[in-house]
């Protein structure tokens, strides 16, 4: 077996268990037999276009990332700090993944933001400070410690309550772009 297809084959098998779906949970949604990936898995079976397609989108990746050579590059990420619209953000995550983490300071407003909405989930922890989180017609106060999570399709926006406040907001790929092209709405 070569190299690329044990990675594959174990890229498989761990992204199935990490979405805690079982064999049976994975065939439902690639209309393949629970036996056939195991197969596929364990090595008992070749890897072809045929099954690996219909199993990359059963496991919300693609083939690409399915096939990536690992590569030994510098797993440290080094943030710098960014200022945008009077919050400054510090980036956690590598710009290719598909998760991004990032730590933001925010600034106390004499106004509340401006509150929106886009698809997605997002969550957040105060590392520091407090945090006002306006969640439609909600007040939320999120203390030092605390973590908040919420669907954003309902109106929000957050700011920092008597003093900085420092948090940590983890988004997938499509949150990230909204909330850089939205001014860090939170």
């Amino acid at each position: 077996m070569s190299e690329i297809e044990q990675t594959v084959r174990t890229r498989l098998r761990g992204l199935r268990t990490a979405q805690g779906l079982s064999l049976d949970d994975l065939a439902a949604r690639s209309h393949l037999s629970p036996s056939t990936i195991s197969r596929i898995e364990t090595g008992k079976r070749a890897i072809s276009l045929d099954v690996l397609l219909p199993l990359a989108r059963a496991l919300r990746t693609d083939v690409e990332t399915l096939l990536a050579e690992d590569e030994d590059e510098d797993v440290v990420i080094r943030p710098t700090a960014t200022l945008e619209e009077g919050r400054t953000t510090w980036m956690l995550t590598k710009a290719t993944g598909t998760t991004t983490a990032m730590k933001v300071r925010v600034e106390p407003d004499a106004r509340p933001p401006e509150q929106r909405v886009h698809p997605g989930h997002d969550w957040f922890f105060v590392l520091e400070g407090r945090v006002q989180l306006l969640l439609g017609e909600r007040t939320i106060i999120v203390e030092t410690g605390e973590a908040a999570e919420f669907e954003t399709m309902t109106p929000h926006s957050f700011t920092a309550l008597g003093g900085p406040a420092e948090v940590i907001m983890i988004f997938d790929r499509d949150g990230h772009r909204v909330h850089r092209t939205d001014g860090m709405v939170g």
